[in-house]
């Protein structure tokens, strides 16, 4: 008997047709990251002038939807843009973005997860640690809680003084190794690593200790306060740590 011949694949690929298949795909691969970002813009930018929240619902390679609870968020940057801290406080302070940067920057790298069901694996966050900014504020002994405003004009989040203390809970400036841009929340939003991303207030601006809890823009709306990845909302997703 003799051997069995492998079956031919059809005429051989000519090493010009190859070189050049190879050469599209690392292009692809080389231009990808850009096209990403052109379309988050695009999408971000439209999702801006959007009072239907519509735009949220298209779909962009990189995983996220774009919210926003107001029709028109004003833009800051560097001149423009303030954090302050207040409320049951001793130091009250004000920042400018020159001054965040200028502090001790600490990086996380977790899943995000939304409550409405998408999730983005391994992106990482880069900012201050909320627990740096109280310390140097001196949170007097009443304080119990931390409630957050944004410069939207309307959303607003919270977190009990324990929570907001944790080392994966930052005053965020950089997101994806990237400074945050508008449609993401920049310049400066709060991120809340092992939380559903509502917690993580977009647009931040302000940063007030109180003596209790005051539910956020959602949570008046129906989500749970205490917003646990996986356990809370009524859903078993993943936990993020």
């Amino acid at each position: 008997m003799t051997p069995e011949q492998p079956e031919t694949g059809g005429p051989p690929i000519g090493r010009r047709v190859l070189l050049g298949t190879l050469g599209a795909g690392a292009l692809g691969v080389l231009a990808a990251p850009t096209l990403q970002r052109g379309l988050e813009s695009f999408l971000g930018a439209a999702a801006d002038r959007d009072p239907t929240g519509l735009t949220g619902l298209l779909p962009n390679g990189g995983g996220f939807r774009y919210y926003s609870v107001a029709s028109s968020v004003p833009r800051k940057d560097d001149t423009s843009y303030r954090l302050t801290v207040d409320g049951l406080v001793d130091r009250p302070a004000r920042y400018t973005l020159a001054d965040l940067r200028a502090l001790p920057q600490t990086r996380v790298v977790r899943d995000v997860q939304c409550v409405t069901g998408w999730r983005v694996p391994d992106t990482p966050f880069e900012g201050v640690r909320l627990s740096r900014l109280l310390d140097v504020a001196g949170v007097r002994p009443a304080a119990r809680a931390v409630r957050f405003t944004c410069f939207d004009g309307t959303y607003s989040e919270s977190l009990t003084l324990d929570q907001a203390r944790r080392a994966d809970v930052l005053v965020a400036l950089r997101m994806r190794d990237g400074d945050i841009g508008h449609a993401h929340g920049g310049p400066v939003r709060l991120y809340v690593a092992p939380m559903y991303f509502y917690k993580s207030a977009k647009w931040l601006s302000g940063i007030t200790l109180t003596d209790e809890v005051r539910p956020g823009y959602w949570e008046e709306r129906g989500y749970d306060v205490d917003a646990w990845v996986g356990r809370s909302n009524g859903r078993d997703d993943a936990p993020t740590s």
